[in-house]
């Protein structure tokens, strides 16, 4: 079990974001455990019927498999090591744990046009 996995698990047993979930996050994740936890307080994970998204300061990112659309995870992180999750992955699985996820009724890729 890794780090990432403990308080994935700790999160979803107690089902909030308890001091020492958030210390752990941050320590295992740093900068991008904190961005994870700014977009689920500003409710910027939106699922959709399609797609899960993760709206971000410049772009919309899609989620999905437990990989993101985005260059972090492209380029900086290592897909087999499940701790190495850019934000907007870590977003997701905090948002979804909490049931803080933004349900959209409605196709991404006809939001998509209007943007």
């Amino acid at each position: 079990m890794t780090e990432g996995d403990d308080w994935r698990a700790a999160l979803r047993e107690a089902g909030k974001l308890t001091p020492s979930i958030v210390d752990t996050i941050v320590s295992t994740h740093g900068n991008r455990g904190m961005r994870a936890l700014e977009a689920v307080s500003e409710k910027r994970v939106k699922e959709y019927r399609d797609f899960t998204v993760v709206v971000g300061y410049d772009d919309e990112y899609v989620v999905e498999g437990g990989g993101c659309t985005c260059k972090d995870s492209s380029y900086n992180l290592d897909p087999e090591d499940p701790d190495q999750r850019c934000w907007h992955v870590l977003a997701v699985d905090v948002a979804e744990a909490l049931g803080e996820v933004d349900h959209h009724d409605m196709w991404y890729s006809e939001v998509r046009e209007f943007l």
